[in-house]
């Protein structure tokens, strides 16, 4: 059972803590963190979810996401989720979040990376990935629309392709 820290609407961490599945009081809010890596030729490293995996199962994914747990930061809960779920370990000491995001229950961190991988060098989490593959931005569009990929907003997908070598919301 995972436990999760809770965090005020400022991202301030409480003294409290709760289970994945327990109801969010009034003003707590959790973290998760998406990690999307590029290959230099600008594709996206996207993983299928196992089908008896609960959330969208059988669906395709951004390249890692999950929860922190509790006592870790933003970095360290990416840096977690990659190597758990494919395998990779990745330092992201000096690296911020591209972007959060904030929804109904919390904060979504996306880190942006740019690493050439070899599919075969991958270690696959058999309870959560069934499969990854590299995939340009017009064929997530296209897994999206069909309903095979979890139903993000597509401008954030373009978003998170146009944003892959940037920091901020303008040009220099």
């Amino acid at each position: 059972m995972e436990i999760w820290d809770t965090y005020d609407k400022n991202r301030i961490r409480t003294e409290e803590r709760m289970f994945r599945g327990d109801s969010f009081k009034d003003g707590h809010y959790h973290l998760i963190v998406h990690v999307c890596i590029f290959s230099t030729e600008g594709k996206m490293l996207i993983q299928r979810r196992q089908p008896f995996k609960e959330g969208w199962p059988g669906r395709w994914d951004l390249t890692v996401g999950g929860s922190a747990i509790s006592g870790e930061n933003s970095r360290e809960a990416a840096e977690r989720e990659l190597f758990e779920e494919l395998g990779i370990l990745y330092s992201l000491e000096y690296v911020r979040p591209h972007l959060t995001i904030n929804f109904d229950e919390g904060f979504d961190d996306y880190y942006l990376l740019e690493q050439d991988i070899q599919l075969s060098s991958l270690k696959l989490q058999k309870d959560e990935v069934q499969d990854a593959k590299w995939a340009e931005l017009p064929e997530i569009i296209e897994l999206i629309r069909k309903d095979e990929f979890i139903p993000y907003y597509e401008s954030l997908i373009h978003f998170l392709f146009e944003q892959r070598k940037k920091y901020g919301s303008f040009s220099r």
